[in-house]
């Protein structure tokens, strides 16, 4: 048996991040997650998953690759409906609606969810017209000069930029890409940012500068991010899910929630053996 510092990988506590005290009972839950499992026609990626995702909190996804974590990421603001034969079962509710009931539009969920995935998605399009772009089709209404300037200023782009407004959005450096991409994400006033796996392919500077913007905007929004990086998990998220795969009778492999709670704790004091031995390195 590892001892607690062992486990925590040596991170001192002044790289947990220092959010929430509140427990999360106290919080507002933004999502919850009653006994979900999403599958890829027969196959069952992620199964019987329960948690809920407190307000204004980030929480992060951990686990070694194959357990479902981006699939039930996903599965928060309906993206799995794109992919064919997939589908999700129990109940995903967001502010105290399934978003999978009959009368609910996906198109309005992923206004108010939004999605950072791993590389930047910039549009072929200028650094202007990327963060203006999604206001325009949404109908949203306003001075989209100052609606674009606000956005990179909160996405910690606008000093960089601000002269090149004009210039494509691949002029941009990785980093710059994908802070971008959250600049023109919160330009439709979304309520929750997904993130999957946003800074795996940017260098250490680029990556905490969007760590550093991460804790920033979840003043505002709700966050929650996938990483393999448990460090990154230490650093910026108030709670984490560790995620495995199991193998059900049959030789199949099946995502499952093993464990979920603050950082802080599930880091210097798992309560499940498998999630010691995750981050301690035995395993993943």
């Amino acid at each position: 048996m590892s001892t607690p510092d062992e486990v925590t990988l040596n991170l001192s506590s002044s790289m947990l991040r220092h959010g929430s005290e509140l427990p999360l009972h106290a919080r507002e839950t933004v999502f919850s997650l009653d006994d979900v499992s999403v599958f890829y026609g027969d196959y069952e990626a992620i199964r019987n998953v329960t948690l809920p995702i407190g307000k204004n909190e980030i929480t992060a996804f951990i686990g070694p690759s194959g357990c479902g974590k981006s699939t039930l990421l996903r599965s928060f603001n309906r993206m799995n409906d794109l992919i064919p034969g997939a589908r999700v079962q129990g109940t995903v509710s967001y502010h105290g609606t399934d978003i999978y009931g009959p009368d609910v539009d996906p198109i309005e969920v992923r206004r108010r969810v939004g999605m950072v995935f791993q590389k930047p998605n910039v549009f072929p399009k200028s650094i202007y017209e990327n963060v203006a772009y999604g206001p325009k089709v949404n109908g949203i209404k306003g001075n989209y000069d100052d609606l674009v300037e606000e956005c990179l200023t909160r996405a910690a782009l606008w000093n960089e930029v601000k002269d090149d407004l004009k210039k494509s959005a691949y002029a941009l450096s990785g980093g710059q890409q994908q802070r971008l991409v959250i600049a023109r994400c919160i330009a439709v006033r979304p309520d929750v940012i997904l993130m999957d796996e946003p800074c795996a392919s940017l260098d250490p500077i680029a990556t905490a500068k969007i760590e550093d913007l991460m804790g920033e905007l979840a003043k505002d929004y709700t966050i929650v991010i996938v990483t393999h990086n448990m460090q990154q998990a230490a650093r910026v998220s108030d709670r984490t899910a560790f995620f495995t795969a199991e193998l059900d009778d049959n030789g199949v492999r099946h995502g499952r929630l093993v464990e979920f709670g603050p950082t802080r704790e599930l880091f210097s004091s798992p309560s499940d053996k498998r999630t010691e031995d995750y981050i301690s390195g035995r395993f993943g």
